[in-house]
């Protein structure tokens, strides 16, 4: 499977896996754009060779100021970032594990609009490979032509909230330093937290 090389940052202290997306109307009219971002939302995923550890999420999309009560939008140009902390880092390199590539699958849930649940899938992690470097890491996801987008239908007058899901899956492989890779289904749950995290893209978007 063909992947294009991503850029990998590394040194960031905060984190996200940042989705962009520009919404386009089916009835073919432009629209001012807004971003819409949600505050960082932690995922607990079950990494190769370390265990179930913390994967801190970030997410963002650009959408029209506004949408009319019964108009679609579809998202495009996602894409965004993952970082692990320097603790899981220096875990992974321990394992002899320093790149991944393969794809994610990303759930979102609406209020006033529909559906109420559906996935951004296929979205593709380069591949990325680097040598330690003490410190936390992030690495890319884009969108290529092989992701499926949900089209969006706004609800009733009023305003629409986007979500992040409660989960993330991605069917990666994770390169080792001896050059070989190792198939891994990369599963995340959203960490339980008193009071819960707050998954919604803010602004909400407002439905006229």
């Amino acid at each position: 499977m063909s992947r294009r090389l991503g850029k990998l940052s590394a040194g960031v202290a905060t984190t996200g896996i940042v989705f962009g997306a520009v919404a386009v109307l089916t009835a073919g009219t432009a629209a001012a754009a807004t971003t819409y971002a949600t505050g960082t939302v932690a995922y607990m995923c079950n990494f190769p060779g370390i265990g179930q550890q913390q994967l801190d999420v970030k997410a963002s999309f650009v959408g029209p100021d506004s949408v009319a009560s019964g108009a679609t939008a579809t998202p495009s140009s996602v894409g965004g970032t993952a970082t692990i902390n320097a603790t899981i880092n220096a875990l992974l390199n321990a394992a002899n594990y320093d790149g991944v590539r393969g794809k994610a699958n990303m759930p979102i849930t609406a209020t006033n609009a529909t559906p109420t649940s559906a996935t951004v899938s296929n979205l593709d992690v380069p591949t990325q490979i680097n040598p330690y470097v003490p410190g936390p890491r992030t690495f890319n996801i884009v969108q290529d032509a092989g992701t499926s987008v949900p089209t969006l239908t706004a609800g009733a007058p009023g305003s629409g909230v986007i979500s992040l899901g409660t989960t993330i899956n991605a069917p990666l492989d994770f390169h080792k330093k001896d050059g070989s890779w190792t198939t891994w289904n990369f599963n995340c749950t959203v960490k339980n937290t008193n009071p819960a995290q707050n998954r919604a893209f803010s602004p909400a978007i407002p439905i006229t």
